[in-house]
């Protein structure tokens, strides 16, 4: 069973919580998120604290109690900081580029490909391999990452493709010759 639940969210003081019935919105420096908690799930503030309390003891209110306390953690982290995700793409004649808010990849087919970035994602590229997504909801930050590498999943034989900056790519050794 799960704990995490039980944990309080520590608010800074520069970010500022509302409570309306089931609604929690989060403001901060980098913006503003809001989230809809389930019924069976009680918010209750007190001088920078958050803290969740389970209505009924079911499975379904168990799940719900941990899932909710992450969001709403996340919310305060993005408002406060955001979050950012790296992308790195190897292979020759691979790259990227910005044109206007449009990211266009390089990466081996015959045609160019355009990726739009969903609103308040912000893409970066540095020297035509490294891809930065910065933005204040985890959610969509991980979401467009992960619709980018999955344009050009890196292949196991010669490493290339798009990766994550910290993921490791299993490689396979190529055909044994005579």
């Amino acid at each position: 069973m799960s704990r995490i639940g039980k944990k309080e969210i520590i608010v800074p003081k520069n970010i500022e919580t509302n409570i309306d019935k089931s609604t929690i919105s989060i403001s901060g420096k980098k913006g503003k998120l809001s989230y809809n908690v389930s019924n069976s799930i009680k918010i209750e503030t007190q001088n920078n604290r958050i803290k969740l309390i389970k209505q009924d003891n079911t499975k379904k209110a168990q799940a719900i109690y941990g899932l909710s306390r992450s969001i709403i953690n996340n919310m305060v982290i993005g408002v406060s900081q955001g979050f950012t995700k790296q992308l790195i793409i190897q292979g020759v004649g691979y790259r990227a580029q910005m044109e206007g808010k449009s990211l266009i990849l390089n990466v081996g087919y015959s045609h160019p490909v355009k990726i739009q970035p969903p609103n308040n994602i912000e893409i970066k590229v540095e020297n035509n391999t490294s891809i930065t997504i910065h933005g204040i909801n985890k959610e969509i930050v991980g979401q467009t990452a992960a619709k980018i590498r999955a344009i050009r999943p890196p292949e196991p034989y010669k490493g290339k493709g798009i990766k994550y900056e910290n993921e490791t790519i299993r490689r396979k050794i190529g055909k044994a010759g005579k």
